[in-house]
């Protein structure tokens, strides 16, 4: 018996005895390359986040009782409690589609939890099905085939300084790598290997073993050594591959589907630009270019998968802006309106601003040498000398001029310019900007684009689904792409037509609405595009508004608000919807300077809410704040509202307040209504398969990471859980900052419970169940979910006594996935899967509990569906009433009048963890010397140490915490 008491058959104790022995030679050879593929968060890394090395288990039976002991519980964390004797396992075979009641659970791994398997054949609930097209490519290999790993260790031969290791780029690495193979090419053949970029290499042949020297040009005249120590590592047979797809194995070969990704690769990788995991051409489309130096690239990322049809190939359409590869000089008259080379200081500044950190190469010389911007020189071309060696081996002092003309026989025509300066490591290196050219592969902040380039990169990333699939189609057909000669040397060979199934479109639920004399209404969505109109209707709870303040920051503009108007129209409004509203408090006028000066703007508010208290004798339920234009200084408002005074606001535009359209003050309205405890819609009838006895909590969690440059900011976690039932429409959000990049929500056991006692204290009863929405993890980061976050989600509730049931889904829009209709009759009028489309079947997870739902009207571009895999289910949903369950939940969001994308708790989640980086970006612009502690301490210390010195500053103030002010 297990250490939970439950007994398993002779068969299972041979099946784990075999894994063992499979797991412990694999992780003795391959522990290396497993710690160089590490994966980062995101849906984007699936390629190999697919890959985890999952166990299909035995089912288990388990009392639904919520006072029971789960099953798949970790008994560590609860000592005190009585472990359930007497479980009878059933040994299945892994392609079985029947489910465990339960999550399974590994005995011989100390209890760890694996992902729960599918409970069905997938759904049947559909009031149409439509014929489909999925961007998944079917793959065959050949089973026989060996593919062998090797280790390549790459140094260079010169001792490094301070004893430090010299990190080597991975274009040094790759440009290394090449030299190595052109210089042995008998015993390297490139059409046989492919190489990961850092320290992998995979051959379809045996490669000679051993220490190679290499040498490559590094500048002018310069030659670098390394040495290059190849060994093998490791010899993968495909045909334990071919054994867990026909489900006689029964955990993932991920060592195979890494080396088989890396393959894939090898052909994009040496013909085209390679950004992270995608790939772009060496040159744009002439209709593509921006102008202002920069174009718009179309390229595409690609991943492998497992599916029920077997491996498979997912390619994706992508556009991203780069640097245009052109000399220095026209990038800077496209670039920077009106420059002029002959009134070079006027536009000095903005020179400076555009190039710094640019790389470029030089056109004087032959070199792929690449140097990077860190300036301009204080001095002009010709006023430049420095010192060097005269052929008399003499140290001599030589003008920058002369010197070009002396060394290359070349005159340089602009004298009177500064140099580009490339000084690296106290070295000095000036070069005159004509000989400069751009790097090919340099990404642009689309940030950055004017308002004419934006919009047009817009366009291009977001096309209408049959220019999506022509060019999906044309990339796996072309020579650059995935499908070359290097996966066919491997025994690889890829199916060109995309993969076919039916889809299965769900009715969209019935609504509530209320009349205008408050009487509850059943109404009907739109079949078409599921949106529905507030005409002649109220909102279902509407909160009257008696105490409320106008701060306008647009007095002393010229978009300044037209006062009198816009509270006509506003009050007006808000009483057609159901919503009783009373003339403002009073009106305060300010200016948009006080969005910058954070002393003035708390003074300004901490002013209102004393006067609006006076006068209403309460605090006011919400400030409308009045805006001529967008400001950076929102964010200074927004913290010192929800973390200092208590406020709730709602800002606005004047130009659009001015104009006042019905539509316009409806969305005010909504938004206003559910900052304040109201209810816009709701279900007519009760979610599926949950409508028994009891309360149900929903719960979102998701963390904010900050950006790839920002190398010290902490991350942001947010949790939001409903606070009503049976309407399930009202939310309280808690936010903690976390280490840096980190994605495991270091005390979502705490915030969850907070959340809980919240719930209970509005309702008088905990829930008794909970179902949990998680976004931003990747499929190689369930094993955290599930063996830590759970468990500490269990722990924390358990020592209050408080023994839920609970599920737990993933949310996934960071994938490759696409839909398109196979015929116009399945597709809608954009050509876009209809709203409702549910895929089950065939394209997803061979054993898990997953599927893919598009929720939304695709109006614009080519629809994503949300990917849904379900981890944990103590409530044993079928694929049916999960499926209606949280395309329901998508009718909930409070501030529009139509179903979206993603499920309700997580999108909440996202804003509220938004939200916390505001705060952060707010306090450090206020006072950066109070948080730099706190930042670097965030890198380096434990997070229990550090947690309050950030939160004191991100805390919710009470008045808000449990209201929904991030709508």
């Amino acid at each position: 018996m297990d250490r939970h008491g439950n007994r398993w058959r002779e068969r299972d104790r041979y099946h784990r005895r075999e894994e063992r022995n499979q797991n412990r030679d694999r992780r003795r050879h391959h522990h290396d390359y497993e710690l160089d593929h590490r994966r980062p968060r995101g849906g984007h890394g699936e390629e190999r986040s697919t890959f985890r090395e999952s166990h299909r288990r035995n089912r288990s039976r388990s009392p639904t009782d919520i006072n029971t002991l789960h099953f798949g519980y970790d008994a560590s964390l609860y000592p005190a409690l009585e472990p359930i004797a007497n479980f009878e396992t059933v040994a299945v075979q892994p392609v079985s589609h029947q489910a465990p009641e339960f999550n399974q659970v590994s005995p011989r791994n100390g209890d760890k939890i694996y992902p729960i398997s599918r409970p069905d054949k997938g759904g049947s609930l559909a009031a149409r099905h439509v014929r489909l097209l999925v961007n998944n490519f079917p793959i065959t290999f050949n089973s026989e085939t060996i593919i062998r790993h090797y280790n390549v260790d790459i140094k260079p031969e010169m001792p490094a300084r301070h004893s430090h290791p010299m990190r080597l780029s991975k274009a040094t690495l790759s440009q290394i790598k090449e030299k190595l193979f052109s210089d042995n090419r008998g015993q390297f053949p490139l059409s046989m290997t492919a190489y990961d970029g850092e320290k992998n290499i995979f051959s379809a042949i045996p490669l000679p073993c051993g220490t190679y020297d290499v040498k490559i040009f590094s500048g002018e005249e310069n030659e670098d050594s390394f040495r290059c120590v190849i060994t093998l590592v490791n010899e993968f047979n495909l045909c334990k591959l071919k054994d867990y797809l026909a489900g006689n194995l029964l955990s993932i070969p991920r060592d195979i589907l890494q080396g088989l990704d890396v393959v894939m690769k090898e052909n994009p990788v040496r013909h085209m630009l390679s950004i992270g995991r995608q790939f772009y051409p060496l040159e744009y489309h002439e209709e593509d270019d921006l102008r202002c130096g920069v174009a718009a690239f179309r390229g595409f990322q690609h991943s492998l998968k497992l599916t029920s049809q077997g491996l498979a190939l997912s390619l994706d359409y992508s556009v991203m802006a780069f640097r245009k590869r052109m000399p220095v000089i026209d990038f800077l008259k496209e670039n920077i309106r009106g420059f002029s080379i002959n009134q070079f200081a006027r536009y000095r500044r903005e020179v400076e601003q555009v190039l710094e950190g640019v790389k470029v190469t030089v056109t004087h010389r032959r070199t792929k040498q690449k140097y990077t911007v860190v300036g301009l020189t204080n001095d002009t071309t010709r006023s430049i000398s420095f010192s060097c060696e005269s052929s008399e081996g003499k140290m001599k002092k030589i003008n920058l001029v002369n010197y070009f003309w002396e060394k290359y026989k070349i005159e340089i025509k602009y004298k009177d310019i500064p140099c580009l300066d490339f000084s690296k490591n106290n070295k000095k290196n000036y070069m005159p900007m004509e000989f400069c050219v751009l790097v090919e592969g340099q990404r642009y902040p689309k940030e950055n684009l004017d308002r004419d380039a934006a919009f047009m990169l817009k366009k291009l990333s977001l096309p209408p689904p049959h220019i999506r699939k022509k060019y999906i189609y044309d990339t796996i057909r072309s020579n650059n792409g995935p499908c070359g000669d290097v996966g066919q040397n491997f025994g690889i060979k890829v199916d060109l037509n995309m993969a076919k199934v039916v889809g299965r479109v769900i009715g969209p639920p019935e609504l509530k609405l209320a009349t205008s004399n408050g009487k509850v209404i059943k109404i009907e969505v739109d079949k078409e595009k599921c949106h529905w109109n507030l005409m002649g209707k109220s909102v279902i709870d509407g909160k009257p508004i008696e105490r409320w303040v106008i701060v306008d920051f647009s007095r002393s503009d010229r978009n300044q608000l037209n006062y009198k108007l816009f509270i006509q129209k506003l009050i007006s409004r808000f009483r057609n919807l159901g919503i009783r509203m009373e003339e403002p408090l009073f009106y305060q006028d300010a200016t948009m300077s006080m969005f910058s000066n954070v002393a003035r703007l708390t003074e300004l508010l901490e002013d209102v809410n004393d006067r609006a208290c006076r006068v209403g004798r309460r605090r006011p339920q919400f400030l409308l704040c009045v805006m001529s234009r967008r400001d950076i200084g929102y964010k200074n408002l927004k913290w010192i509202c929800e973390t200092r005074v208590g406020l709730v606001t709602q800002c606005c535009l004047s130009m659009q307040a001015n104009k006042a359209n019905d539509q316009y003050l409806a969305n005010l309205a909504l938004k206003i209504n559910a900052k304040l405890g109201g209810s816009n819609v709701e279900l007519f009838n009760r979610f599926p398969h949950i409508d028994s006895k009891g309360h149900v909590m929903f719960l979102g969690a998701d963390v904010n990471h900050p950006t790839s440059r920002d190398t010290r900011s902490p991350s942001f976690a947010a949790i939001v859980g409903t606070v009503n039932w049976p309407a399930a429409n009202r939310y309280a959000a808690r936010v903690r900052p976390q280490l840096h990049r980190q994605e495991r929500i270091i005390n979502i056991g705490e915030m969850c419970l907070e959340l809980v006692e919240t719930y209970a204290h509005l309702n008088r009863v905990r829930p008794g169940k909970l179902i949990l929405f998680r976004d931003g993890v990747s499929e190689s980061q369930f094993d955290m979910v599930l063996n830590e976050e759970l468990q500490d989600l269990k722990k924390a509730f358990y020592k209050k006594d408080y023994k839920p049931t609970i599920t737990i889904v993933v949310a996934q829009k960071r994938h490759q996935t696409r839909l398109f209709p196979e015929r116009d009759i399945d597709g809608g009028p954009t050509g876009n899967v209809p709203p409702g489309t549910v895929v089950d079947t065939r394209v997803v997870h061979p054993l898990e509990f997953d599927f893919y739902l598009c929720s939304h009207y695709g109006s614009l571009g080519t629809s994503k569906p949300t990917h849904y895999h379900v981890l944990w289910d103590e409530h044993k949903f079928s694929s049916d009433d999960l499926e209606k369950l949280i395309y329901s939940l998508c009718f909930t969001f409070a501030r529009c009048t139509k179903p979206v994308s993603l499920v309700t708790p997580v999108y909440y989640a996202d804003l509220v963890a938004y939200r916390g980086r505001l705060y952060h970006e707010a306090v450090m612009e206020h006072s950066p010397s109070s948080m730099a502690y706190s930042s670097s301490s965030m890198a380096s210390s434990s997070f229990p140490s550090i947690g309050s010195n950030e939160d004191q500053f991100c805390k919710l103030h009470a008045d808000v915490e449990n209201v929904m002010f991030f709508i």
